[in-house]
């Protein structure tokens, strides 16, 4: 099967020209890798390690099995893996083959993977057999009349489950033969092939599938090392899942497009990651905010040597500043940046290690190379640096199109600008800085609430923990800014009254302060640690 997509000919051509498309897939680097250092240590998870060699062998003899299978080019496998080793063959073995990778996130339930794996019509399902108390060849088994194009369900263990096959029989009956090389390389892809269905993780309703190509995967990876000093040396850790766009990119193959050595983590847990560190002597790390906050309040950071650790990436999500100025408390040799992206156009902006203080506390990162940011009005005309508006993106780490959706692809264009749905301004040295969603603009009587700014000042207080400020309806100004917070265990009281003090303390315009606070013991977050403001705005639907 095929999906279609919007990638054209002249963008194949510019970008090839340009340099950014190098006709490369994860493979061909794996390749050199295993020829270049076959004994190295290409990845460690919670189980084993595997050197690069082994890695190979494991992929080859995976792609044959799929083969064996009647998985053919283009057919997709979809994958609910935790962060193993087995993950990286699936992915791998499916790109040997031409076959699209469909990852995805394990704490999806029926609702989510019914709906994926039905639009993504895949062949072949892999799940574990158990993480984390759930059943998945259950959920699966009873999932299954719903996906007719369905043919093959492999589990990762070693008894037999609801007629699945066993992933120890799957690979065993691919050694039973040696694997055939020159058929693997026969069925190498056109790197501007769909290699990638991964979909978004659901802050605003329907999931949409995002497709990528070889070409814009490995061209979003291409200007990691410069910018961040990874080598072949480099150890890379992941705490956040891979069936996520910064899992998928920067701990599945990140590691292997530099040769150096990756280490999982199957969940996130901070007192885990400090212990991962100081054994396997980590470099470089990335996630959502929440994993920068809970690393710097892990009850163990003081016990161990984290003097390896470089750089924490944090993506997704603003830095609040009071983190960063922690983070240079804590660990004076660790280089916090922050990041913006998103599944459909990778990392765009990263901070540069050495900018001034404000940058890396102020800005979401200046654009790599190859990748445009505009702010245009509500006319779609661009703005001048500083001036506020809708962002837009174009560049070669842009997907193709959104799966089955290609009207709602083309909507979101605006010629070669992808318009991200988000908010920002640009300063004049080309630094982003996103102020909030479209959809997450509260217009109180009129008056835009700047969001993200509220909310960076009350991250600011140290009573709380997490700080969300969404919309709640109201029938004469439209809406009211509504507080939610999640406070520190030692905090005590915070009250409706301690957050307008504070915030007049702070200076903060009365018109932007939030007229209701709600508490909570904890927000609804994705598997990358985003909250779901949607959910925090539902609850609040029809009250007065």
């Amino acid at each position: 099967m095929s999906f279609e997509t919007i990638l054209t000919q002249d963008q194949i051509d510019a970008y090839t020209r340009q340099g950014f498309w190098r006709d490369r897939t994860i493979t061909d680097f794996l390749d050199d890798a295993a020829a270049r250092t076959p004994g190295k240590t290409a990845f460690i998870d919670s189980r084993r390690q595997i050197t690069y060699a082994e890695l190979k062998d494991e992929v080859d003899r995976c792609a044959m099995g799929f083969l064996q299978l009647g998985v053919e080019p283009g057919d997709v496998v979809s994958f609910q893996l935790p962060n193993r080793i087995e993950w990286v063959v699936t992915h791998f073995a499916a790109s040997r083959i031409g076959a699209i990778s469909n990852p995805l996130i394990p704490i999806y339930r029926e609702r989510e993977i019914g709906f994926m794996v039905s639009l993504a019509r895949s062949k072949v399902v892999i799940v574990p057999e158990e993480f984390r108390g759930f059943d998945y060849p259950a959920m699966i088994e009873r999932l299954r009349p719903q996906w007719p194009d369905l043919k093959h369900v492999i589990v990762v263990g070693d008894q037999p489950r609801c007629g699945a096959l066993p992933w120890s029989d799957f690979m065993a009956t691919a050694r039973e033969e040696r694997p055939d090389r020159s058929r693997l390389a026969a069925l190498r892809p056109d790197p501007n092939e769909v290699t990638l269905l991964i979909f978004t993780s659901g802050t605003t309703g329907e999931p949409k599938g995002v497709m990528h190509t070889h070409n814009t995967l490995v061209a979003a990876n291409d200007p990691l090392p410069a910018r961040l000093g990874i080598t072949d040396a480099s150890v890379i850790h992941m705490g956040s899942t891979l069936a996520h766009l910064t899992g998928f990119l920067y701990g599945a193959r990140l590691p292997v497009q530099t040769g150096a050595t990756g280490v999982f983590q199957e969940t996130w847990e901070a007192g885990a990651f400090v212990e991962l560190v100081e054994k396997h002597r980590i470099t470089y790390t990335s996630g959502a905010t929440p994993f920068l906050h809970d690393l710097l309040n892990a009850p163990n950071l003081a016990g161990h040597d984290l003097s390896s650790l470089e750089r924490f990436c944090c993506m997704g999500a603003p830095i609040p500043r009071v983190l960063v100025r922690d983070a240079r408390r804590k660990l004076p040799h660790m280089v916090v940046l922050g990041g913006w992206g998103q599944s459909e156009n990778a990392l765009v902006t990263l901070g540069i290690p050495g900018d001034p203080e404000e940058k890396i506390a102020d800005t979401d990162g200046h654009p790599w190379p190859g990748m445009r940011i505009r702010v245009v009005d509500s006319e779609g005309d661009e703005l001048a640096p500083n001036h506020g508006g809708r962002l837009q993106v174009t560049g070669p780490f842009l997907f193709v199109g959104y799966a089955e959706r290609l009207e709602l692809t083309r909507e979101s264009y605006s010629g070669e600008w992808f318009d991200t749905g988000d908010l920002a301004r640009i300063d004049k040295d080309g630094y982003l800085k996103i102020s909030g969603r479209v959809k997450d603009v509260i217009i109180r009587g009129g008056e835009n609430i700047p969001v993200a700014y509220v909310e960076n000042v009350l991250y600011e207080n140290d009573k709380l923990d997490s700080v969300a400020v969404v919309g709640v309806p109201d029938p004469r100004l439209q809406e009211r800014a509504c507080a939610c917070v999640v406070l520190k265990p030692e905090a005590g009281d915070f009250t409706f009254d301690d957050m307008q003090q504070y915030l007049k303390e702070k200076g903060v315009a009365r018109q932007y302060w939030p007229e209701k606070l709600v508490v909570l013991p904890n927000f609804p977050r994705t598997p990358s640690g985003k909250i779901q403001k949607f959910q925090l705005r539902d609850r609040f639907q029809g009250e007065p």
